[in-house]
């Protein structure tokens, strides 16, 4: 591979390690991911550790810093000199699209070689300024693509003004036969996905795994925002409804409509093609908002029924504990209340937790944490993920690859929402810039920590206050699909007679007896010398969890946790031992 070769690929890389195409075909472990590329300003550095290859590229530069950097931007192909006109009228019109009203779309024909046919007659779909272009065989169903596609196929026919519904298909075809039926509709815009339906399904739900592959809603954010209505006009099949709920989840249910499909017909060039371009017009006028008007019956819920009926109640994620599994697990959906007294290490114990899904589960996380500045938490996390403490002590620190490798998975799984602005953090800034965040990295998580940053009018009863606030982000958990944890602090106890602090829980928090109501679960951390416990005080379903508790054995030189073993090091100890900087041997509190 030559340097202009190997610069290329670099461009249109992400972040992170990939299987370098300098030596790997000539190494016996040829999926190994040696070369680690880091964003450096305008600039993307790469280095090989097995082969040592190194050097830099420019790239454009995100304006929007509050978020891991934009996919690099991928350079223009070759469009065909010229395209087979004839070809694609047949096609098109054999398909019930009429070619002389599908507008602005860059449709092509021509030859093209597919790995199982050879040299085929192919149609072209053209992807932005000659991003990428896909191919489709006529003769056969086969594809392959050109460049990469990884904007809304369509996108640039937007308006510059007066967009007020957008319809978004699963593939080019049904943008284009939509297209034909609408005809001339300015203050319309149909667009098609890039990459199809997501594979990895279960129950309408997008496997973590594929969250990146949603990127092209991101660069379509302000085309979104000028939309009254958008429309989906997906497959009717479970990976064409799953697709359908993650764009829902990303760009926000309230402006989202459905396609209701009729019997006989998977997609909407199907209704097209068998039913006519005025059934297609009226079912596009007659698509269902979501949510409704709040009132549904049961069979809007058949396809939930049926999948409980055929898979049993869907557990929560494992938090990584074995002991701890048994009575809290982490459910999309829900909220988490987490209390404990000073020092006891709610903060690093939530963190531990969503280390463990990222690296298990491959989740994302949005972080609005008003106690921990953001170099410091990275510092934290990448500890975590390394295993090695990041500053000097008794222990082998990580190395300067161990840095970057885990700044860079802390950099692809954590946004932080941090006020740059000076300004006070507010339960509708957090939901904003969190829902950026679900836009963006497709989030799965949120924490906010702790409570009493958050500004309040100085008018406003706490109690109602409270109670208004846990449900406006019991409400945003359900719509967007994601688990949020809230940390919150006890009022202030006294020790008992033995001398022993109590263990709070959701009715001791500070404020309102809704941080008990109104969670789906409730934890608190509590510490006891040489290990923590964790107790759940509060489980609304019983397939999540119960009623009880579990210990974890806390290791201050990586400042993770892991199941209790008895007999263990004591903290102080283990913690003077190591040299870390954030233990205070005479203060009655751990910094974790």
């Amino acid at each position: 591979m030559n340097q202009s070769d190997l610069e290329y690929f670099v461009t249109n890389s992400e972040a992170g390690r990939h299987v370098c195409p300098v030596c790997s075909p000539e190494r016996k472990k040829k999926n190994e991911k040696t070369l680690n590329i880091q964003p450096d300003g305008g600039c993307l550095l790469y280095r090989c550790w097995h082969c040592e290859v190194s050097g830099k590229v420019t790239r454009e530069v995100s304006p929007f810093d509050d978020f891991p950097p934009e996919t690099a931007t991928v350079k223009a192909i070759s469009k065909p000199k010229a395209s087979d006109k004839g070809l694609v009228t047949a096609f098109l019109t054999e398909r019930g699209i009429d070619p002389e009203s599908i507008g602005g779309y860059n449709v092509v024909g021509g030859t093209k070689y597919f790995h199982n046919g050879g040299e085929m007659d192919a149609i072209g779909f053209v992807y932005g300024d000659n991003e990428a272009i896909k191919w489709r065989a006529v003769t056969d169903k086969q594809f392959t693509q050109d460049g990469s596609a990884q904007t809304l196929w369509g996108i640039e026919t937007a308006p510059s003004d007066g967009l007020k519904t957008i319809i978004i298909t699963e593939g080019e075809f049904d943008a284009l036969a939509i297209a034909s039926a609408i005809g001339d509709c300015p203050d319309t815009l149909v667009v098609s996905v890039p990459n199809g339906a997501p594979q990895k399904v279960s129950n309408k739900r997008v496997d973590a795994a594929e969250d990146r592959k949603f990127a092209y809603l991101w660069a379509a954010k302000d085309v979104f925002e000028q939309a009254e209505k958008i429309i989906l006009a997906v497959d009717s099949d479970e990976p064409g409804q799953a697709l359908g709920e993650e764009i829902m989840r990303r760009v926000g249910r309230a402006k989202c409509y459905h396609l209701d499909l009729p019997e006989g017909c998977k997609d909407a060039n199907d209704v097209l093609r068998i039913q006519g371009k005025e059934r297609l017009v009226d079912l596009i006028d007659q698509a269902s908002p979501t949510p409704l008007v709040g009132v549904y019956s049961a069979n809007d819920y058949a396809d939930d029924v049926a999948f409980l009926y055929e898979k049993g109640l869907m557990k929560g994620m494992s938090t990584g504990f074995r002991g701890l599994d048994d009575v809290y697990t982490v459910l999309q959906g829900q909220l988490t209340v987490v209390s404990g007294l000073p020092g006891s290490g709610k903060s690093e114990f939530i963190d531990a937790v969503l280390v463990n899904l990222a690296e298990k589960e491959d989740w994302k996380f949005a972080i609005a944490s008003f106690e921990n500045p953001p170099a410091m938490h990275i510092i934290k996390l990448s500890e975590k993920y390394a295993r090695k403490p990041f500053f000097e002590g008794h222990h082998e620190r990580m190395s300067a690859d161990e840095m970057q490798e885990s700044r860079s998975w802390v950099n692809d799984h954590f946004a932080f929402l941090d006020s740059k602005d000076g300004e006070a953090a507010t339960i509708d800034s957090i939901i904003e810039r969190t829902k950026m965040a679900v836009m963006r990295l497709g989030c799965r998580g949120l924490v906010i920590d702790p409570y009493n940053y958050i500004a309040q009018n100085s008018g406003d009863n706490e109690h109602q206050a409270i109670s208004e606030m846990l449900t406006r982000m019991v409400q945003f958990a359900r719509s967007h699909d994601l688990h949020i944890w809230f940390i919150a602090h006890p009022a202030k106890m006294r020790a008992n007679d033995q001398g022993k602090m109590p263990i709070p829980n959701g009715n001791h928090i500070s404020g309102s007896a809704a941080w008990f109501a109104k969670a789906d679960c409730g934890i608190t951390v509590h510490r006891l010398g040489e290990h923590i416990e964790v107790h759940s005080w509060k489980c609304r379903f019983k397939w999540v969890g119960s009623i009880g508790s579990a210990e974890l054995q806390y290791d201050p030189v990586t400042g993770r946790y892991k199941d209790r073993e008895h007999n263990v090091e004591p903290f102080a100890q283990v913690a003077r031992s190591t040299g870390r900087r954030d233990f205070h041997e005479t203060s009655d509190d751990w910094e974790f």
